[in-house]
């Protein structure tokens, strides 16, 4: 029994002493928690006032953890907050200030403001209310206690006009409301929803965009964004928009579809261009063909198809191909320079200088400044002045396209059939004589490579205007003969090279 006794005596005395030796550890803690709060509050209010907000924030948060009954700590943080633009973040430590200290009219300012803001005018109202119960001659509280009763009643004015379809007056209410409340979302919203409402998509983006921050999880105006920019054919900020969505929720249906679609269509388009970089145009205008198969419910992707297309043609040089689909891409998009450019150039693959000169002056009058539809003009109506003296494509019969072979095959067959030798009199002679310089100088032309390019570049490399030093008269004879020094019987030798 005094066994027991013992060694329930040296229990409670072991106890004791650990009980002792907590309270001392625990004094020692409380004791430099005290001075750390201390140092993390001057460190704090050093780093705000000296900018570097990120750190501040760091000091005060470890101020707030080491004591969670400091009305003022709270109130600090959430000036750091404010400073870095984070006003959510800054709404619950200022009601946790107000919580510890209901008559820090300070705080009850601030978050009064903050709602306001956001649009929140009843629990705005009452904060402004409170401070003037205790301090009826503040000044900003009772400004800011108007403010709220003035956008109470432009809230109500907005939706009554929006509910009558007076989309215009709502929008002009709306901007008194945003500038009085710029962080509420749900204005912004139903701006933009007006703006889509009159046909105006690029200032609804630019009200969605930041209620994408302003809300949590707004993942329906990410899709809005998405699709808005997606009818616009921007369908790279589409995808960034959709894919902003999935992160919020990658199970979102919605999103998820549309993602599928924009991704798709973003690929081709992608791929086309590429493939027009790498000179492979078929291969492009069959992608464009899938574009749109893709997307056929949104006009600027096949417009955009079309265009470009009608680029491709011209490039493998089908002319009357090319013109056809210019035409059509020029009815669905009227002042499109590239496309009118580009059936110019078709035009001129076609020998239809006329028309080019058209479609190039057109060009010109949405585009002024434009260096290439300049330089083109100035091409097609060199062109058009050549055709209209010599043009060696018509004289031929070859298109603009055509190889050597084809020129000189071509060549061939009007030689013997215009060789002076096969006619009669005089004046047939002369009439086949004509004929045959003008083919042999046609044939001269375009088998020269420096020649042709000159000829289409708009310059006749046989006009003696464009010889220096004039004299230019046996420029036009290929062939080793000259048909004027006898007196009227021609033998003429040319070569078939």
């Amino acid at each position: 029994m005094n066994s027991g006794m013992e060694s329930c005596r040296r229990t409670l005395c072991s106890l004791s002493l650990l009980c002792v030796i907590l309270d001392l550890q625990l004094d020692g803690v409380l004791g430099a928690t005290h001075v750390e709060i201390e140092h993390h509050l001057e460190m704090g209010r050093k780093l705000l006032a000296a900018g570097q907000l990120a750190e501040a924030l760091s000091h005060y948060h470890s101020a707030v953890e080491g004591d969670s009954k400091n009305y003022l700590t709270y109130y600090k943080r959430a000036a750091v907050f404010l400073a870095m633009g984070k006003s959510k973040s800054a709404l619950p430590d200022l009601t946790r200030a107000i919580q510890l200290k209901p008559d820090f009219l300070a705080a009850r300012l601030q978050r009064g403001n903050i709602l306001l803001k956001q649009g929140n005018t009843q629990e705005a109202r009452e904060d402004f209310e409170a401070v003037l119960q205790r301090s009826p001659d503040h000044e900003e509280a009772h400004d800011q206690l108007m403010k709220a009763n003035e956008l109470e009643e432009l809230q109500e004015e907005a939706h009554a006009a929006y509910h009558q379809g007076d989309y215009s007056t709502t929008i002009t209410v709306l901007e008194r409301v945003i500038e009085i409340s710029p962080w509420d979302p749900a204005s912004r919203e139903l701006r933009a929803d007006c703006y889509i409402r009159m046909g105006d998509p690029q200032k609804a983006i630019q009200d969605l965009t930041p209620t994408t921050r302003l809300r949590n999880d707004n993942r329906a105006a990410f899709l809005k964004l998405s699709l808005l920019h997606y009818s616009l054919g921007e369908h790279h900020e589409s995808l960034n928009h959709i894919r902003e969505c999935l992160k919020l929720d990658q199970d979102d249906k919605e999103c998820f579809s549309h993602y599928k679609q924009v991704k798709k269509l973003s690929k081709q388009l992608d791929s086309a261009e590429e493939l027009i970089q790498q000179d492979r145009y078929q291969e492009a205008i069959d992608k464009y063909e899938s574009v749109m198969k893709t997307e056929s419910n949104v006009p600027f992707y096949t417009n955009l198809a079309k265009e470009r297309i009608c680029y491709c043609l011209v490039k493998i040089k089908l002319a009357q191909e090319a013109i056809d689909v210019c035409t059509e891409a020029h009815q669905r998009d009227p002042r499109n320079t590239n496309v009118l450019r580009d059936r110019a150039e078709a035009y001129i693959l076609n020998q239809d200088y006329e028309k080019a000169v058209e479609d190039y002056q057109e060009a010109r009058e949405f585009d002024s400044d434009n260096n290439d539809i300049r330089e083109g003009l100035e091409r097609a109506q060199k062109l058009l002045k050549i055709s209209r003296k010599r043009d060696y494509y018509k004289i031929l019969g070859v298109g603009r396209n055509a190889n050597k072979q084809e020129i000189i095959r071509a060549y061939r067959k009007l030689a013997q059939q215009w060789h002076p030798d096969n006619f009669q009199s005089e004046s047939e002679k002369k009439e086949a004589e004509k004929k045959f310089i003008d083919i042999a100088s046609a044939k001269e032309v375009l088998t020269n490579p420096e020649m042709r390019q000159k000829f289409d570049a708009g310059e006749d490399p046989l006009d003696p205007e464009n010889q220096q030093g004039g004299g230019g008269g046996q420029q036009g004879w290929p062939f080793h003969f000259n048909p004027f020094e006898s007196g009227g019987s021609f033998h003429f030798k040319f070569q078939y090279n």
